[in-house]
């Protein structure tokens, strides 16, 4: 029996199963029915010993491949407690650095980066209301961010049995909450702005479906509303995005898939950039933002 089991275990190793990820979700002491009257009492926990310890014990829930423990229940338990300023800086700083770590760990199923920066955007955003990050911490969360925004390669979005990996989408999630802070100056903001336009259009084949393209211009708006670059920033920065180079002309896109979706996700961001302008009523980022972005949309085709 012993050596069946041995077999068995050494077998799944083999072949790249993850059987570590799921034995620490539930976390010991809880089970899913357990985490879920949790979730149905809006994540109440009166001890805050207890909720400090949980706090912990679920982030090895966000790697997990079942989405109503991923998502429903360890995402937006961290989430409420964090909004509601119901953990202490130490547990705060805690979870940074271990999200900060799983941003580049190994990532066999998909989950845990993208999950990671996730919740690192909502520490971040803690952080934006109620600064507690010392400037170097801050520093190192941004480069971070940038970083692993800069160098997502994994595309994939919704899953009908796994739910989402969305690393594009939370990555930028997490740039728009250090965009908006006013704790970061010009350089932080052009390098938030310079991982963004890495994911505009990556190349290959991949079309963004699943509104990536939405949360990209986010930090880049936000980014505008600061006031820290000019018209004449925005217009070259957009002039670069929209231009057709490597390629002669935008006309040769529409001879292969890459050129294809090339020309899809940059005309997806541009044309949602352009909608949030307009529509945003803030007359300054108007300014700065609407001759580059409608001499954009001329150039694309």
């Amino acid at each position: 029996m012993k050596a069946n089991l041995l077999v068995s275990l050494a077998g799944a190793l083999l072949l790249g199963f993850a059987l570590p990820l799921r034995a620490a979700c539930p976390p010991p002491g809880w089970d899913e029915a357990a985490l879920e009257r949790l979730r149905a009492a809006k994540f109440e926990l009166a001890d805050p010993a207890a909720r400090n310890a949980l706090a912990g014990a679920l982030a090895d829930c966000l790697a997990d491949p079942r989405p109503q423990l991923r998502d429903a229940v360890a995402f937006e338990a961290l989430a409420a407690w964090m909004r509601a300023g119901a953990l202490p800086t130490a547990k705060l700083e805690s979870l940074r650095i271990e999200m900060q770590r799983r941003l580049t760990a190994d990532d066999p199923n998909g989950f845990s980066r993208p999950f990671a920066a996730l919740t690192l955007a909502e520490i971040a955003r803690v952080d934006r209301l109620k600064a507690f990050l010392d400037p170097p911490a801050r520093d190192a969360l941004l480069r971070a961010a940038v970083a692993y925004e800069s160098d997502i390669r994994d595309y994939r979005g919704f899953d009908a049995v796994q739910g989402w990996r969305h690393g594009v989408a939370h990555g930028a999630d997490l740039l728009l909450q250090l965009a908006l802070n006013p704790a970061l100056g010009r350089e932080p903001l052009e390098a938030i702005i310079a991982a963004v336009g890495a994911q505009i259009a990556p190349g290959g084949e991949h079309f963004y479906v699943y509104g990536e393209s939405e949360r990209l211009a986010r930090p880049v708006y936000y980014a505008a509303q600061r006031g820290l670059h000019d018209s004449a920033y925005w217009s070259a920065w957009l002039a670069t995005l929209a231009s057709p180079s490597p390629l002669p002309n935008w006309s040769e896109a529409f001879k292969t898939q890459a050129g294809l979706a090339r020309k899809h996700n940059t005309q997806a961001f541009v044309q949602v950039l352009y909608v949030m302008v307009r529509e945003g009523g803030n007359e300054a980022v108007q300014q700065r933002l609407l001759p580059g972005l409608l001499e954009a949309l001329k150039a694309l085709p």
